[in-house]
């Protein structure tokens, strides 16, 4: 392998074939190479057929040759990362090892990105080895508050997501290791909790819940692991298409003609608005056929089982971070949100909406540009956030019962929302794409802040329903899925969890249940 400090030049003669950068070929060569190596690892590295130190060790080089190859020596910032992290939770102790290791993660991923925007290549969209360390450091974080919340705080304090994900033992350094680095998730992710990988490596049973006519609950073990061919199968049918859709619609839809001086000057208002929002539509596909593509991975390997719904087929979507056609067809600000990257949106509700003693949301929302980067747009794109985060919210609590109760009429209401949906969101994320001020100041200007404006006028008019502490506050970072979604999501997100002692296993039943049950 021919590798440089940005990466393996093999495929370079491919690169040139397609006309993609040498980083983005390789991104996509390694995981269709992770794809075919999960599914060799489910079926010759099952846990049946060999120990959990191997599936470990095998899962974290296999992770570590990826990154060296996309990344070259690059790629040593993750294991630096992970090793001085780790070297922090044992030195500190359990009272305070979240706090420290939440500012040397996350600082440490700004220092990389800032030494990556502002000396080699600002602006540039390929792959870059910050990508993989923004995951990495979703998963030091989420682990150090849950190490601190299963071996420091008591069980009445915790929430009933918090006691669920709590680790109640130090994990080893390979397990740490093999949690941050593995092949499955290196590369894009998706961020997934401590406990559900550990599961998953030592291959414990699959329990079933269901209901006998007495009412009590009956605990059952799944005596074979269900199959993910057909889950894997449709989630490669989405990249595929994903995919095409990139390589030939994206491209004649660039973001920037949305501040061209000419286009500005000769194309009517309605219009604008019909290109700015096609615009935005197509630059989605890309996180799509990412997003998909490593969760089919994931699932190849046989990890991200939830359980059955209730027609009895198996769902493998515990870790899934997105849904497109929820995505598509939102509409409302917070319903598009709560459908895209859904696992950092859990991240930062677990590690900072939760905990946030004052403005949780405006908090998180800062948290959130300071994760993605140092890119201006970032921030005028989380900021704005804000403001139509809170306006929706507004709108939604004082207008929307009105339009409820007759079909025709809230029918109208949903096309009406979904364009409002769709229009703001576009408006919202244009500086996330042209990433400086000068084109995103260019872009608002041209709209005369319109929708800034409206915003702010929502929020002086309209008043603030609260119906319980913070409530206000709980817009795009609580999911908004149906209610008995919404208690798995709390209770069973992490639906296969346990630990190393039978009380923690008997525990972890209960917060399977919602998940299993349906």
């Amino acid at each position: 392998m021919a590798t440089s400090t940005t990466g393996s030049t093999l495929l370079q003669p491919l690169s040139n074939a397609v006309r993609l950068p040498i980083d983005q070929v390789n991104f996509v060569v390694c995981q269709l190479f992770a794809l075919l190596a999960a599914i060799w690892f489910r079926t010759y590295l099952h846990s049946s057929k060999t120990s959990s130190f191997i599936r470990h060790v095998v899962a974290t080089l296999l992770g570590l040759y990826l990154a060296l190859f996309c990344f070259g020596w690059y790629a040593l910032h993750f294991v630096v990362q992970s090793g001085i992290s780790y070297y922090i939770m044992i030195i500190i102790g359990v009272e305070n090892m979240h706090k420290y290791c939440f500012v040397f993660a996350l600082g440490y991923l700004t220092m990389c990105q800032i030494t990556r925007v502002y000396i080699f290549d600002y602006g540039q969209y390929s792959a870059d080895f910050s990508g993989p360390m923004m995951i990495i450091t979703q998963k030091i974080t989420s682990l150090a508050y849950e190490i601190h919340d299963g071996m420091f705080r008591k069980e009445e304090e915790l929430t009933p997501s918090q006691r669920c994900l709590a680790v109640r033992r130090m994990p080893s350094l390979l397990e740490y290791l093999s949690y941050n680095c593995n092949f499955m998730g290196i590369l894009a992710g998706p961020l997934c909790s401590y406990k559900d990988y550990i599961t998953f490596i030592e291959g414990r049973s699959y329990q079933l819940t269901q209901s006998e006519a007495n009412g009590k609950e009956d605990v059952k073990y799944e005596q074979t692991d269900p199959s993910p061919n057909i889950a894997v199968t449709q989630k490669l049918l989405i990249c595929g298409f994903s995919l095409l859709f990139h390589m030939t619609v994206t491209k004649t839809l660039p973001v920037e003609y949305n501040i061209d001086d000419h286009f500005r000057a000769t194309v009517s208002l309605p219009m604008r608005i019909i290109y700015l929002y096609v615009s935005l539509m197509a630059a989605r596909p890309k996180y799509y056929f990412a997003w998909t593509l490593a969760d089919a991975i994931n699932n190849a390997a046989g990890f991200g089982f939830r359980g059955y719904d209730k027609n009895g087929a198996s769902r493998w979507d515990l870790i899934s971070n997105l849904r497109i056609q929820h995505i598509e067809f939102s509409t409302s600000f917070k319903m598009f949100l709560d459908n895209w990257n859904i696992q950092t949106a859990l991240w930062l509700k677990r590690v900072c909406y939760e905990r946030a003693s004052f403005s949780p949301t405006i908090q998180t929302f800062i948290l959130s540009a300071i994760w993605h980067g140092v890119y201006p747009g970032y921030y005028l794109t989380f900021l704005t956030g804000v403001l139509m985060t809170l306006a929706a919210r507004a709108m939604r609590n004082n207008i929307r019962h009105y339009f409820v109760d007759s079909p025709p009429v809230k029918l109208c209401y949903d096309v009406i929302t979904w364009i409002a949906t769709q229009v703001a969101i576009s408006y919202t994320v244009v500086p996330f794409v042209l990433l400086s001020v000068k084109p995103s100041f260019m872009f608002y200007s041209s709209w005369y802040f319109c929708l800034h404006i409206a915003c702010i006028l929502v929020l002086l008019i309209l008043p603030l329903k609260r119906t319980q502490k913070g409530s206000i506050e709980q817009a795009s970072i609580k999911p908004s899925w149906p209610k008995k979604l919404e208690e798995e999501n709390v209770l069973g997100q992490n639906s296969y969890s346990t630990t190393n002692n039978s009380f923690n296993q008997k525990q972890e039943i209960t917060c399977r249940y919602p998940a299993l049950k349906q």
